[in-house]
């Protein structure tokens, strides 16, 4: 028995031995969120991240071509390229299109949370009846989620102008899909809902909280928000953490990811305002066709995106870690949401960061 114990005694310090040479791990690098109220925002390098180097300059020298103002790629919060162009400088506001539909998704989903409202309720709840022209027992099929969703069924030909009197029947509500403006009443049903105006609502509980700048403009009878381009960058920020910034949860993150995700059968490509890259077939506006394929093919296929009229982009790609955002002018001919650009551009993204 006094063989065995050291003999015991040594095997068991070898065991310790080994499980002390092995191999450390490194920590997983934490995402970075710039401070709020500070033009600090700290960067990484393009050689730190083993990207191509050679293949920036051809991605720069496209942007400025399509005229763009601004490009900004952040990877786990920090900046690794942002440019300015065509006499576009970092202070400068510019307009978010259709981009800025995505704001006013998360802000419903903050008063929903507040326990303001509720996404599945008729928005005649908090508008009254009367808010369409249409039938009433057709108006209360409409739901918030219908707004959300682009499946109001109301007339998407008549133009911009969401009055009554342009707010027309075409399909019940949830049976069709059509890229309509109508959205912006889930900024009169917050108001409604929280006693409060919409920018007040809007910038008490999410701009503010995440250190944007900028504003709502009336255009047309709609409302058009204007910022700068770090000021995208940081929304892109909150949408890559699932609607968290550092330790405050400032969109429900089960309401992110359902807005993320896809959102009912028929445009599977669409989710809460958001558009979805990886899906098996998507609908465009101003279009009831179906297309086959995913949205951007040259890019990651878990990407969803924010995409506003002539080009205005928020890419948000869980899987890399990025966030990318361009504002400018058109780049080609005028469009709605999606274009050529979009696969042009992630091929030369992708021969950056591949």
């Amino acid at each position: 028995m006094k063989k065995i114990i050291p003999f015991l005694v040594a095997l068991a310090l070898i065991s310790c031995g080994s499980d002390d040479s092995s191999t450390p791990t490194t920590p997983e690098e934490q995402m970075y969120f710039p401070h709020i109220g500070s033009t600090t925002w700290e960067t990484k390098t393009v050689e730190s991240l083993g990207w191509n180097q050679s293949q920036v300059q051809p991605l720069l020298d496209y942007l400025e071509l399509k005229n763009t103002k601004s490009f900004i790629v952040l990877h786990n919060g920090k900046i690794v390229l942002e440019n300015y162009f065509n006499g576009h400088s970092a202070t400068e506001p510019w307009y978010w299109a259709s981009a800025g539909k995505t704001l006013t998704a998360t802000v419903t989903g903050i008063a929903e949370q507040e326990g303001f409202l509720n996404i599945n309720n008729k928005v005649s709840d908090y508008l009254g009846i009367g808010w369409t022209s249409i039938p009433l027992a057709k108006e209360n099929l409409i739901t918030n989620k219908h707004l959300l969703t682009m499946t109001s069924g109301l007339n998407d030909a008549l133009g911009d102008d969401v009055s009554p009197a342009n707010l027309q029947y075409v399909a019940d509500a949830g049976t069709r899909w059509a890229y309509h403006n109508v959205y912006v009443k889930l900024q009169d049903v917050v108001a409604e809902a929280t006693g409060q105006t919409w920018t007040s609502y809007y910038n008490t509980k999410l701009r503010d909280k995440i250190g944007m700048t900028g504003s709502w403009l009336p255009y047309l009878g709609l409302s058009v928000y204007r910022s700068d381009s770090r000021s995208m960058a940081r929304f892109g920020l909150l949408a890559l953490n699932n609607g968290k910034w550092e330790n405050n949860q400032i969109v429900p993150q089960n309401y992110f990811q359902n807005a993320t995700t896809t959102s009912q059968n028929i445009n599977l490509a669409y989710g809460y305002l958001w558009w979805l890259n990886g899906k098996t077939s998507y609908h465009l506006p101003q279009s009831q066709l179906q297309f086959n394929g995913t949205l951007i093919p040259s890019a990651p296929s878990d990407m969803y995106c924010a995409l506003g009229k002539n080009d205005q982009k928020i890419y948000v790609v869980p899987s890399k870690k990025l966030v990318i955002i361009r504002m400018g002018d058109v780049a080609d001919g005028e469009n709605f949401a999606l274009s050529d650009f979009d696969e042009t551009l992630w091929e030369k993204i992708s021969a950056v960061i591949n």
